[in-house]
């Protein structure tokens, strides 16, 4: 089985990818390989997960993936985008509580996570393989379910009737903007 290094420390997305590849591709983290992180300067997630592959392989002379994903949200402009996982400055629960905030008293709740999906065979493969998924659903009010991570306890899928944090994992693994991404990169791999 070959080695690919995931640039990402984000122990959630770790075990999203060994689920996802399992079979595959042995995954090694940023951890297991000494590499250190580099700033996420582009501006799309597109940019960011590139800058992050091309980093890791760098680093650790293995093929890699990287993603760059985020929640959107149409009332905030697609806020917090880009920036969700260093939305409030802390941590996930700070985040949800600064979104939450942000959308008091907003009716339109409609949102959708995103994820970009970057996969390079060395740092500076002038190939890279692209790979993008999307998921609807809408912010709660307050947070429901003890699953996931990020703001899996306050987006919400009407046509499930449940926050992606009250998903079984295998479910969510199907279904989310990263197993779509996923879905669509090992098909073009």
């Amino acid at each position: 089985m070959r080695k690919i290094i995931l640039a990402s420390n984000n122990q959630g997305k770790i075990k999203e990818f060994n689920f996802m590849l399992k079979g595959v591709y042995e995954v090694v983290s940023m951890g297991d390989m000494g590499v250190k992180e580099v700033p996420e300067t582009g501006l799309t997630f597109v940019e960011n997960a590139l800058i992050k592959a091309r980093n890791a392989s760098e680093q650790s002379d293995l093929p890699a993936l990287a993603d760059d994903s985020g929640l959107n949200v149409a009332s905030l402009n697609g806020d917090p985008g880009i920036y969700s996982a260093r939305y409030s400055g802390g941590n996930d629960e700070q985040n949800i509580d600064k979104l939450l905030k942000n959308m008091d008293g907003i009716k339109n709740r409609t949102a959708y996570f995103y994820c970009a999906i970057v996969f390079v065979e060395h740092a500076n493969d002038p190939t890279p393989v692209i790979a993008i998924g999307k998921w609807q659903g809408e912010i709660l009010e307050q947070r429901q379910g003890k699953n996931g991570f990020g703001y899996d306890a306050v987006f919400y899928l009407p046509t499930l009737k449940k926050s992606s944090a009250e998903l079984e994992v295998s479910v969510k693994n199907i279904i989310s903007h990263r197993a779509l991404a996923m879905q669509d990169l090992l098909a073009k791999l």
